[in-house]
């Protein structure tokens, strides 16, 4: 099963703990900051992500959106 993550970027202040908690390695910190200052969290489509929503759990300010298929 494919997935399709989708990080609402103003929200996000890049605490990583989306980054840690993917076991696909599919998320990173990119080098955009959004309006507050901070670096924010990116999605990598190739790395595979199977929907399993860690990231979305682990996200403290609810900025992760995943989808399937």
């Amino acid at each position: 099963m494919k997935g399709t993550i989708h990080i609402a970027g103003e929200r996000c202040k890049g605490c990583a703990l989306c980054i840690e908690s993917c076991p696909r390695d599919c998320l990173s910190l990119s080098e955009e900051l959004n309006l507050k200052g901070y670096f924010v969290a990116a999605f990598d489509e190739s790395k595979g992500c199977n929907a399993c929503r860690n990231c979305a759990l682990m996200c403290p300010d609810a900025c992760i959106e995943v989808s399937k298929g």
